[in-house]
């Protein structure tokens, strides 16, 4: 039997940078069932959420400011 993963989406800032970003990815799970996100990963990253599942986001305050200040 394979490595218990989850899928998730994670949505991050770049160290340094304000755009948001997002990716969906499985991490795996401890014995425990909780989520492990590797170090590699959160190399260079402001996590600012982790969602359950694959998500769609429709809109940010990001877009509006790059919209805004940046045209």
């Amino acid at each position: 039997m394979g490595e218990a993963k989850r899928t998730v989406t994670v949505i991050y800032c770049s160290d340094g940078e304000l755009e948001l970003f997002r990716e969906t990815q499985r991490f795996a799970l401890n014995f425990y069932g909780d989520m492990i996100i590797p170090e590699r990963y959160k190399r260079g990253k402001t996590i600012v959420a982790v969602c359950e599942g694959e998500v769609e986001i429709l809109n940010s305050i990001g877009d509006r400011l790059i919209a805004e200040y940046w045209p």
